[in-house]
């Protein structure tokens, strides 16, 4: 029997990236796998491909309407980027069934780790007596009052509760944190506390974790109103896209000394060497690396593997995120907006 035809054009991924070694072999096991490698497909390639393809897996999907109906057997359009970019025709998808995945599930463990070493980190005070350290100015058993905190028993806000945010939560579980979010998307649920508010959100918790996905209506919803409601020696963690936060904001009151400030993202990547907030005060950097880690992509391939099967089988469960045709657009024109700023695509 003929395998159903996979084109794999994940470059600028790397296929070890996405898949472990034995993952990979399943999938060319049950399907006929077209690309893979580490270099983008020619275009011509690609093309005469897409008339017998059941599957495009690509960084960032291309099709237009004219693709899509040449493409009589295509059936899913998987994006490997981290988010729904605008190159493909989203409506010509749905039209026809056509299912559109994202991957961005697959970023939930790495991600929330991270957000978990920046809590503690931040929490204790990891960072800033390590820098006093060097300079000779370290406070030796010294409770740091003013701003250190235990994650245990500790009032914990997500902005954002979907992925990442879900896996954050779970991971703090053993510190038995009390944790509200707010998220326009999410119904309340019975695992944490929906908050109506951004500023009621901020001002109740001394640990506030961005992890919300941007869209044309969150642009800067966080701004120095919300940030001015933490208490002093408050944490804020920015995990999400800088394009939901006032970047500027969060640094000024870092600065003054208010609060201290995590974040992996920037409003635009990478920083200039020359930039002045790497001299700042209360401010905990990380350089776009929250899933950056050997095998911290991997349940990518895991998810997409897993949802080939579910396609082949008729089952209706996936793992990856479908493109909701209610919220696609507003997710394109953020990532529009990103990218325009200067940020480096993907995650």
């Amino acid at each position: 029997m003929t395998k159903p035809l996979v084109i794999l054009d994940q470059h600028f991924r790397r296929v070890d990236e996405l898949f472990d070694a034995a993952t990979f072999a399943r999938l060319k096991d049950q399907f006929r796998v077209e690309g893979g490698e580490d270099f983008p497909m020619e275009q011509s390639k690609r093309d005469a491909l897409l008339f017998d393809a059941e599957v495009l897996v690509a960084a960032r999907p291309d099709l237009s309407a004219d693709d899509i109906a040449r493409a009589q057997n295509l059936k899913a359009v998987i994006e490997v980027s981290g988010a729904f970019h605008g190159e493909l025709d989203y409506d010509a998808c749905f039209d026809r069934g056509i299912e559109v995945l994202s991957c961005s599930p697959g970023f939930r463990p790495a991600v929330a780790e991270m957000g978990l070493a920046m809590i503690l980190s931040g929490g204790r005070g990891l960072v800033a007596e390590h820098e006093a350290f060097r300079r000779g100015t370290e406070a030796w058993l010294d409770d740091r009052d003013a701003t250190d905190f235990s994650l245990f028993g500790q009032c914990v806000g997500l902005v954002g509760y979907g992925n990442i945010g879900r896996e954050l939560h779970r991971l703090m579980t053993p510190f038995s944190p009390v944790v509200s979010f707010y998220d326009p998307w999410v119904s309340d649920t019975k695992s944490a506390a929906k908050c109506d508010s951004l500023n009621a959100l901020f001002s109740n918790n001394r640990v506030v974790v961005v992890t919300a996905a941007p869209t044309s209506e969150n642009r800067h919803a966080i701004g120095d109103a919300e940030i001015s409601s933490m208490a002093t020696g408050a944490l804020l963690v920015l995990l999400g896209r800088a394009h939901v936060i006032d970047f500027d904001a969060a640094l000024a009151h870092a600065e003054a000394g208010r609060i201290t400030f995590a974040t992996d993202v920037y409003p635009s990547e990478p920083v200039p060497k020359e930039h002045d907030m790497r001299g700042l005060p209360n401010v905990i950097f990380s350089p776009h690396r929250a899933a950056a880690v050997h095998g911290g992509r991997q349940l990518i391939g895991e998810m997409i593997l897993h949802d080939l099967e579910a396609m082949q089988k008729g089952t209706a469960e996936r793992m990856l995120q479908r493109a909701n045709p209610d919220q696609v657009a507003a997710l394109v024109a953020a990532q529009k907006s990103i990218e325009a700023d200067g940020r480096l695509p993907g995650t």
